[in-house]
């Protein structure tokens, strides 16, 4: 049931990753709420979180979103990173009872629901694939699928190198995807669960390297589904021009014209959060 209070006014939505990954998210979802307020944060200060170990992620995670939180004071935040939802989901909703919070898990089951072949893959970071969360979806939701877990130590880092311009070059891209694909039995893999909100951002150049045709399924979708299942679908009324989007990271600004180019927005001139003290070690 959508909030009441937002019936007469457009939501702030804040959207938080590591880095850009989160901007697959953030398009799908701006698609669905075009007159929302959009604030995009990325931690690009710890980037990778997968390098990090788990009591630091969730320690980093509720010290930087609880910062962000009382600077924008939003309607809504969306986690978009599967390691972030995986871990720390659970103490960012008990430190922020009343706000509703969106995660992102791998989905696996909408794949293998969709799965001809019942050969299914899930390409993901080294840490969404080893989490207990992951192998109890699979457990759970397999349906009699034949499910590989796919780790990639690079494509995450090759995604932020091709968003920033650099050369990415097809076969640094092709050998990550390549355990993705098996034939077996008589059966080859049909679909590929992409398990990181940055993979998205290079599903072009999969799909023209992929050995053969299969189906790539993007979580940004349903993420959108349950963000307007909580605040509600978009009223209607005209837009005459999108909010511009704030963009905010740890480390370095982000590049408004290529935010900009992803998701289809104007975007305000990015801005690095200040006073960021939070871990990036384990507690001694």
């Amino acid at each position: 049931m959508p909030a009441p209070e937002l019936a007469d006014r457009a939501p702030t939505i804040l959207v938080f990753d590591s880095g850009v990954g989160g901007l697959s998210v953030f398009r799908e979802i701006a698609r669905v709420r075009p007159d929302a307020h959009f604030v995009y944060a990325a931690d690009d200060a710890a980037f990778p979180y997968g390098a990090l170990d788990d009591e630091t992620v969730i320690r980093r995670v509720d010290h930087v979103v609880g910062q962000l939180i009382g600077e924008v004071k939003p309607d809504l935040v969306v986690i978009a990173c599967n390691t972030i939802s995986t871990l720390a989901l659970p103490s960012l909703r008990a430190g922020h009872p009343t706000l509703p919070f969106v995660g992102t898990v791998p989905a696996i089951k909408p794949a293998c629901l969709a799965s001809r072949t019942k050969r299914v893959s899930v390409l993901a970071t080294p840490g969404t694939v080893r989490r207990d969360y992951t192998a109890a979806l699979v457990h759970e939701f397999a349906s009699g699928c034949d499910v590989a877990l796919v780790p990639s130590d690079r494509l995450a880092g090759l995604a932020e190198a091709a968003i920033a311009g650099d050369r990415v070059d097809d076969a640094d891209i092709a050998a990550e995807i390549a355990p993705c694909f098996v034939s077996s039995g008589g059966r080859r893999t049909d679909t590929v669960v992409l398990a990181c909100t940055h993979y998205p951002l290079l599903l072009d150049r999969f799909t023209r390297l992929a050995p053969w045709p299969v189906t790539f399924i993007d979580p940004a979708p349903a993420i959108a589904r349950r963000v307007t299942q909580l605040i509600g679908t978009d009223p209607g009324a005209p837009v005459r021009e999108a909010p511009p989007v704030r963009v905010l990271s740890t480390l370095r600004p982000l590049e408004a014209a290529r935010v900009a180019a992803i998701v289809g927005r104007p975007v305000a001139q990015p801005q690095v959060l200040a006073q960021v003290v939070a871990p990036l070690a384990p507690a001694s």
